[in-house]
């Protein structure tokens, strides 16, 4: 197929041809990418929003009494042609960009905001939903149909339906800015990363595996550089070089270039977006009656109070920061061994910890590199699958993609029948954001028949050499598991309600399933079966794999320490009085003082390039959610421990239906409790990561 970013060129096309209002007559009725140029979203987003604005007003004028079918299930059934135009523009706009795309984006956001403020705060609809509510004894309602009706009655009180006129004037104007917003601090930092790479010389490249090597020569080339090599501010350029780079020097560069990213003073910087951002986030949670932005979005989450969220991060920082300290020192013991006179740097601190790892476990991620080649990876992702929920993957070659690097695959249940598409984009390019992330095309529900879904997996891999492998570090395996989780999350949704489906839960425990499936990644038996060298085709050595396990917990306090601290920030930025921040740097640096914040580590994300908080507010005041949920994951995978077989077929069921399979039709902690026989037991996380025989653990 030719390449999308060139397809989607400006052509003539009237509405009356627009694929995107057309029905798609594609395997599986998926969306035909090779057709959808940037000229059809504008026209498309209109006459959706047109389609659900009558079936809005549909509801709102039926005079009958209100009941679950004409107004819960006729909310679930409007919007379709929407959903299904807003799924295609948002892969396109997140994984392989234009300008022209980006510009329509800051029009949609704004329209979208337009469109769905209104819908929200409709004091008719939220009358019916509120009368529902208020009768839902007597409704002889399912428990998804009741677990929808409180869903729904909830998402319309927090956007402000239950406000005055003015009220709902105001809250409109706020979201409408916010919506804007996100949008130019998402684009700000795909610019920042986009315009700035290091051009590497055959003299620069000491300590660089030949596999780095080769993925800058392809970086360079994908940015019309042929026969140069380039760092790039991707995170799987980045961290690799900082791990392995001998050059101090270029180290420094990399490092402060991707943590300046958003904050270097030029027309991307975030900083004065980030101000505004937190000021109408505390309006709009005073407006519906909390005190802070962070109490408004914690009231709906597992973890109810910011006080819970901050219990638990100031339990795992103590010992992490502990630690982390003593393998700092331990850094500079080694880097005073070999006659360095510098005090170690946070772009140090990955080069000295990979030869600190080589000491204390004769293990670095170089070695293991040529065993955990992406394919294998992907074909270990699928078998644990099979092994688990009996799910097989054919690949297809007739489905439409938007990049030609993009692999499809159809799954089907263990009896055969279709159960998804998983579609799979791999690669970092110029045109896709950083990062990784599971999305859909097409979510699963049977409210009108079976709808299966189309899965989506974005990652940002460095590619291999022409002809050669893209070969994953340790780090790298564990994101492709861990996102596959997620897909998996979407791929076995069994609900009825579009709303309820797969990853629809709450912040808090949507990591749950994700961050659970990448234990499969790194047991010995999955990677004596597929880690094989990528020339010889020979597995792990015995000796090699029980080197790599033993050095699983290695630099935990660091990796703990980054982590926390970004979560510990995002806490305290919707915590504290707006007013209060008035520069962020100075924010910044106040609040990682305060904690104790060891100088040689970086955030994982500082507050300019921190999208999870602010491209959106999905993750804001909830950036803890990962380790809220790995409390869960390092507990759930002890059932399969305590089973004796990490593939018991009793547990995987348990599994599969209480957690995978459920998707948002039951509260949370009853799905856990339900698959675990109680509530989990926080130490599993301190003992997963080595912290637990920390001093400040006890």
């Amino acid at each position: 197929m030719s390449n999308v970013s060139e397809s989607r060129s400006p052509k003539s096309s009237p509405a009356a041809a627009n694929p995107l209002l057309a029905a798609w007559r594609t395997p599986f009725e998926t969306p035909p990418f090779g057709d959808i140029r940037n000229e059809h979203f504008v026209p498309a987003f209109a006459e959706a929003f047109a389609a659900h604005d009558a079936e809005i007003a549909a509801i709102k004028a039926d005079r009958s009494e209100p009941t679950f079918d004409n107004t819960i299930a006729a909310l679930e059934r409007a919007g379709k042609l929407l959903t299904r135009v807003s799924a295609v523009f948002y892969d396109l706009v997140s994984a392989d960009s234009t300008p022209e795309l980006l510009e329509i984006e800051t029009e949609i956001a704004l329209q979208q905001a337009r469109h769905f403020n209104p819908i929200m705060m409709d004091a008719t609809l939220f009358g019916r939903i509120s009368h529902l509510r208020d009768t839902a004894a007597t409704l002889g309602l399912s428990p998804e149909q009741a677990r929808l009706l409180e869903r729904t009655w909830t998402n319309f009180r927090r956007a402000g339906a239950g406000l005055d006129e003015a009220g709902k004037a105001r809250m409109a104007t706020i979201n409408e800015r916010l919506a804007h917003l996100a949008t130019g601090f998402s684009h700000h930092l795909l610019g920042d990363e986009q315009e700035w790479t290091l051009e590497l010389s055959e003299g620069d490249l000491e300590g660089l595996s030949d596999s780095f090597v080769a993925a800058a020569r392809a970086a360079a080339e994908e940015r019309g550089l042929p026969g140069k090599m380039v760092v790039t501010l991707s995170r799987s350029s980045v961290e690799p070089f900082l791990q392995t780079s001998a050059r101090r020097d270029l180290r420094e560069k990399v490092f402060k270039a991707f943590t300046a990213r958003g904050d270097n003073g030029n027309a991307n910087d975030n900083s004065e977006t980030i101000l505004e951002i937190l000021k109408l986030r505390e309006e709009r949670a005073q407006l519906l009656g909390y005190p802070t932005f962070a109490a408004y979005s914690l009231a709906d989450s597992m973890a109810k109070t910011p006080q819970a969220v901050r219990g638990l991060l100031e339990r795992v920082w103590k010992p992490a920061r502990a630690r982390a300290m003593a393998d700092r020192d331990a850094l500079q013991g080694l880097i005073a061994e070999e006659g360095g006179n510098f005090k170690l740097a946070a772009w140090d601190w990955r080069y000295y910890a990979e030869k600190l790892r080589q000491r204390r476990a004769n293990f670095d991620d170089s070695a293991i590199k040529p065993y955990l080649a992406l394919d294998n990876m992907i074909d270990a992702a699928f078998d644990c699958a099979t092994r688990l929920f009996g799910l097989t993957f054919d690949e297809r070659k007739d489905i439409p993609v938007w990049h030609p690097d993009v692999r499809v695959w159809e799954v089907k249940d263990a009896v055969g029948n279709h159960k998804a598409l998983f579609y799979g984009d791999y690669f970092a390019r110029a045109s896709k954001r950083s990062g990784a992330w599971m999305t859909s095309l097409r979510d699963q529900q049977k409210l009108d028949g079976n709808v299966e879904p189309l899965i989506l997996n974005i990652m940002n891999f460095a590619k291999g050499a022409e002809g050669k492998p893209c070969l994953l570090s340790p780090d790298d395996a564990r994101t492709l598991f861990h996102e596959f989780g997620h897909g998996l999350h979407g791929m076995l949704s069994n609900v009825v309600y579009p709303s309820l489906s797969g990853t629809s839960v709450f912040t808090d425990f949507v990591e749950l399933p994700s961050q659970l499936y990448e234990h499969w990644q790194e047991r010995p038996e999955v990677l004596q079966k597929f880690a094989r060298h990528y020339q010889t085709g020979e597995p792990l050595p015995e000796d090699l794999l029980k080197r790599f396990l033993a050095a699983r917990k290695f630099n935990q306090g660091f990796a703990t320490v980054e982590f926390v601290s970004s979560a510990l920030l995002d806490l305290e930025f919707h915590s504290q009085p707006a007013d209060s921040i008035t520069d962020v740097r100075a924010f910044e640096r106040r609040e990682l003082e305060k904690i104790g914040m060891p100088a040689e580590i970086a955030m994982r994300h500082r507050p300019q390039q921190f999208g999870h908080i602010f491209s959106g507010d999905h993750y804001a005041a909830g950036y803890y959610s990962y380790m809220w949920s790995e409390v869960m994951d390092a507990d759930a995978f002890g059932a399969f421990e305590e089973a004796g077989n990490i593939f018991d077929p009793a547990v995987a069921k348990r599994l599969h239906d209480d957690i995978y399979s459920s998707g948002g039709s039951r509260d949370p902690e009853d799905a856990y409790i339900a698959f675990r026989g109680r509530k989990p037991e926080p130490d599993a996380l301190l003992r997963r990561r080595g912290l637990l025989d920390t001093p400040e653990a006890a």
